[in-house]
């Protein structure tokens, strides 16, 4: 078996499954083995399903040699985020609270990619609650980048992107709030989609919605990690749409990128927005890089700054508008048991707990804000834009970085992922090359809502252009 084989995109694993080169036991197998040889160095994985995932790779294998039933994503191995409910697999969060917690069905986006054929093989890491961009919890540890030990994969997806990036797994099934998805894919050199609110259910992620922030279930999605568009595009497919626990999720047809014509296609580009952290040099010279590759395809690029400006502010009071109430409940006694940073983000969120009427307010300023958005989106119906301030920090690097002469905590890099997040609109990020120490770096393209054939178009034509994923030196 070719040694590179574990690089090879979904799409192409999927051919050779069908041209009977490759069996659905051989892939898990591949993947399980790589999984076990390298997650000692990378702390990706966390925890394996091999016994269940051979059982249904080699159901999988007399479906297809019977020509029956062969479902879209036949037989692929792919990884799911400890947030995620998996059906009699460890579902941690990396949380102590829930360190042997075994659910009893899947999330109902794990649920569709199982229908559709693909295979569970394991859990991958993630900051406790994924509460951060690093990736270190009490439970299993921190997680490593692949392109360098010594760096974090990013957050809060951070173990589906180290897994990605490594070959663990075919492709990875994450969750993103703030831009947990496509950090990690910035970091990690793999692209990764955040699909827009409303298109994927985020039912059976953890903690449960009972015990989570009421604003979450208006800004966080569940999408794909991958090494390639292409993957993304047939991860999202098989994705999206309601389940029966889902009553906000909303059918939608396929996305297929190849028919967007992209010629005279408007496109903002901006890499920069007053009062936020600066980015790295590189990072914005990438993105600008990308912008030129857009114009040269026929899409009309201006450099312009949507009307963002309130967002930062008003993502705060709308996202803490509970105070965290609902987790503190939930975690009770077992609050202590927490990191520390996420105790204090707890505590610190409560003090500044806000009224029904003030968490109203703050929904109806974000109902405005999306609004003016939206118009604004009608003459650029694509964004272009950076998709962290920073590449991959070292994880003894402490809370603030200093860039341009000031500190700042980092969690303010991260400002080009929140706001897409805050107005519910798709967004991609894929990788744009290396930058002076070796480590990936991206850039991101925004969507109008509902318009993720577009985003994925655009990113499809970047990853072209760009060069793609490129294997770490592990």
């Amino acid at each position: 078996m070719n040694k590179q084989l574990h690089f090879v995109t979904a799409g192409e694993l999927l051919a050779l499954m069908e041209r009977r080169e490759i069996s659905s036991v051989d892939l898990v197998r591949m993947f399980i083995d790589r999984c076990k040889a390298l997650n000692p160095r990378i702390n990706a994985v966390v925890t394996l399903a091999e016994d269940r995932a051979l059982t249904e790779a080699a159901q999988s294998d007399r479906r297809r040699a019977r020509n029956e039933d062969v479902r879209p994503l036949e037989g692929l191995p792919f990884t799911v985020k400890d947030t995620l409910s998996t059906q009699g697999l460890r579902s941690t969060a990396g949380t102590r609270k829930l360190a042997n917690y075994i659910p009893e069905r899947d999330a109902a986006t794990v649920a569709h990619l199982r229908a559709a054929g693909a295979i569970v093989i394991g859990k991958s890491n993630v900051p406790e609650l994924g509460g951060d961009i690093d990736c270190d919890n009490p439970v299993f540890g921190p997680a490593s980048n692949p392109w360098d030990l010594s760096r974090v994969p990013g957050g809060s997806s951070g173990g589906e992107g180290a897994a990605v990036a490594a070959g663990l797994n075919a492709f990875g099934l994450g969750s993103d709030t703030g831009g947990s998805v496509r950090i990690p894919a910035h970091f990690c050199g793999v692209a990764g989609f955040k699909p827009g609110w409303a298109t994927v259910s985020r039912s059976g992620h953890l903690p449960p919605e009972s015990a989570s922030s009421p604003p979450l279930h208006n800004v966080a999605t569940v999408g794909p990690l991958a090494r390639c568009v292409n993957d993304l595009t047939l991860a999202y497919n098989a994705l999206k749409g309601p389940s029966w626990d889902s009553p906000n999720t909303v059918p939608s047809p396929d996305a297929q990128p190849e028919r967007v014509q992209l010629r005279n296609l408007r496109c903002a580009l901006f890499t920069a927005m007053s009062g936020q952290a600066p980015p790295a040099p590189e990072i914005k010279e990438a993105a600008e890089r990308a912008a030129r590759l857009l114009s040269k395809r026929g899409m009309i690029v201006e450099e312009i700054t949507p009307p963002i400006a309130e967002s930062s502010a008003a993502n705060g009071r709308y996202y803490s508008a509970d105070g965290r109430r609902l987790n503190l409940e939930w975690y009770g006694a077992d609050l202590q048991h927490c990191r520390p940073k996420l105790m204090k983000l707890m505590v610190g969120a409560l003090a500044g707990e806000s009224t029904a009427a003030d968490f109203f307010k703050a929904s109806m300023r974000r109902d405005e804000l999306r609004s003016e958005l939206a118009k604004w989106m009608e003459t650029y119906p694509i964004i272009l834009t950076i998709p962290c301030c920073i590449t991959a920090f070292r994880h003894d690097a402490g809370e603030e970085i200093e860039m341009s002469g000031a500190r700042w905590h980092r969690l303010a890099m991260i400002w080009p992922t929140v706001w897409p997040s805050f107005y519910g609109l798709p967004a991609a990020v894929v990788p744009a090359g290396l930058d002076r120490d070796r480590l990936p770096l991206g850039v991101q393209v925004v969507g109008r809502a509902f318009e993720e054939e577009r985003v994925l178009a655009v990113t499809r034509a970047l990853e072209e252009d760009l060069g793609g994923f490129q294997p770490p030196p592990l």
